[in-house]
């Protein structure tokens, strides 16, 4: 399996003067072949290559002088990195790629092969750099792949060596029924489960936007250019930052928790990006972060031999009665909890969501049997069905 080791990296001030370096030739590098693909498209209709870009960069480097100083591989995947980008616009529709800039917080740079990780030393060597001090608190042992050198907003520099271990990815463990679990995400709680379970909502921004708005004011105020303005810039970043890290840590521990405990995941399909046009709720459904949950969750299954389980983002799994399948047509968004008219049955809105999400992703698998809804003629809601 390909898995990635992230670290952080101690440069001194040379070293670090050689990462920025690093940095600008390469979205130099990137942004100068983006020009060369979108002229030769315009103007003779030719597709240029990465390999057709990688051919033109020995000539640039008689033209910019200082690009000698910077790794060759690693202008080259530059190349590599915007070929993948017209890769996704074509086929996954996800935009024409666009002109990197300097002002971009997150700068970084790949470093393909020829880079040295010494766990005895707790350092790293780099082409062109050298021994870099880096905190390499988890080992591992398989072929290096490509390197890629990160900095973050607040300045602080990290590595991510990606890592083929040689280990094969775990067949699926086998699920039923009992060993699988239904999950509802919202905002008022993060995640509700099948079983009944429900996971607070940590709000990290609602709780630290008092600050952030106080950091933010402050920065406002100084004299634009100042070093003071700098510094009080540098304060919102590492308040930002701080946010971030708080809600990874708390998405991480309760993803690998779910996964250890469960065969199966249940989940349902949720247009993100559409929801963050309500202007209502777009600062609290990124705070949730959803996108991210779902990732962790997909690769952590992935990792580990478990099924995650994806039902269409329309189905009206909060309105249907997990007991008898009924459907309310009346319910609203305020209403909490409601009572079946049908069985009598008194639902938990969420609850029942998972239930039901539960229940369609099994369905799907034909692994259980689901009453349609106004059918009295079956079973009950959840009846297994062996084989």
């Amino acid at each position: 399996m390909l898995i990635a080791y992230k670290y952080r990296m101690y440069p001194d001030e040379e070293q670090r003067e050689m990462f920025l370096k690093h940095f600008g030739a390469c979205r130099f590098v990137y942004n100068w072949s983006l020009e060369q693909k979108i002229k030769a498209y315009e103007t003779d209709k030719k597709i240029l290559t990465r390999f057709d870009l990688n051919s033109m960069l020995p000539d640039l480097k008689k033209e910019f002088e200082w690009m000698k100083e910077v790794n060759s591989q690693s202008l080259q995947e530059a190349n590599k990195r915007l070929d993948s980008a017209f890769k996704r616009f074509f086929r996954e529709k996800r935009g024409f790629p666009k002109f990197k800039s300097r002002k971009n917080p997150i700068q970084s740079f790949q470093v393909p092969q020829n880079y040295i990780v010494d766990f005895d030393t707790n350092q790293i060597r780099l082409p062109k750099i050298g021994w870099v001090k880096t905190t390499l608190h988890r080992m591992f042992e398989g072929i290096l792949k490509t390197a890629t050198v990160s900095m973050a907003a607040t300045g602080k520099f990290f590595i991510s060596i990606l890592v083929e271990d040689g280990r094969e990815t775990p067949e699926k463990e086998s699920f039923g029924y009992d060993s699988t679990i239904g999950l509802d995400v919202g905002i008022a709680d993060f995640v509700t489960m099948s079983d009944g379970t429900k996971i607070d909502n940590p709000k990290f921004l609602r709780d630290s936007i008092q600050r952030l708005k106080l950091l933010q004011r402050r920065e406002s105020r100084k004299k634009k250019g100042s070093k003071n303005r700098d510094k009080a810039k540098y304060r919102v970043t590492k308040q930002h930052e701080k946010i971030a890290n708080r809600r990874k840590d708390f998405l991480h521990k309760l993803t690998t928790k779910l996964v250890s405990e469960n065969q199966a995941i249940a989940v349902e399909t949720l247009n993100v990006s559409g929801m963050m046009k309500n202007h209502h709720l777009a600062q609290a459904i990124g705070d949730v972060s959803w996108s991210e949950f779902f990732r962790q969750l997909e690769y952590k299954c992935e990792w580990r031999g478990k099924t995650l389980l994806r039902i269409g983002q329309f189905e009206p799994s909060s309105k249907i009665c997990s007991v008898c399948g009924s459907i309310n047509s009346g319910l609203e968004l305020s209403d909490r909890k409601w009572t079946c008219a049908e069985c009598g049955t008194l639902h938990d809105r969420d609850v029942n969501a998972s239930i039901n999400i539960k229940k369609f992703a099994l369905q799907d698998q034909n692994l259980i049997g689901v009453v349609a809804p106004g059918d009295t003629g079956g079973g009950p809601v959840g009846d297994v069905i062996k084989g």
